[in-house]
């Protein structure tokens, strides 16, 4: 079962609870019977493998500002990969 937070709109209390999901919502505060409210927070993002970074930068993947033709060098593969050699000597 998930964990709610809580906040008081009266005495601005924080509380948890835990709850099914199917469950209503408190409504009333435990220490001053105020209205209360459910606290939301942000969904943290993990981004695994690469390609969701700027520093990754692999030659002959394509861009979407060239709808897939190619590569982030221009023209065909071919291309790209003698670009790349030549950067390595």
């Amino acid at each position: 079962m998930p964990i709610y937070e809580y906040e008081c709109l009266s005495c601005g209390i924080h509380f948890e609870t835990k709850q099914s999901v199917q469950d209503e919502p408190i409504r009333r505060c435990p220490e001053c019977s105020g209205y209360t409210r459910r606290v939301l927070h942000p969904v943290g993002i993990v981004f695994k493998g690469s390609g969701f970074y700027t520093t990754d930068n692999r030659v002959g993947a394509s861009t979407p500002s060239d709808n897939g033709k190619g590569d982030r060098l221009g023209g065909d593969k071919s291309e790209a990969k003698a670009a790349v050699e030549k950067d390595d000597k």
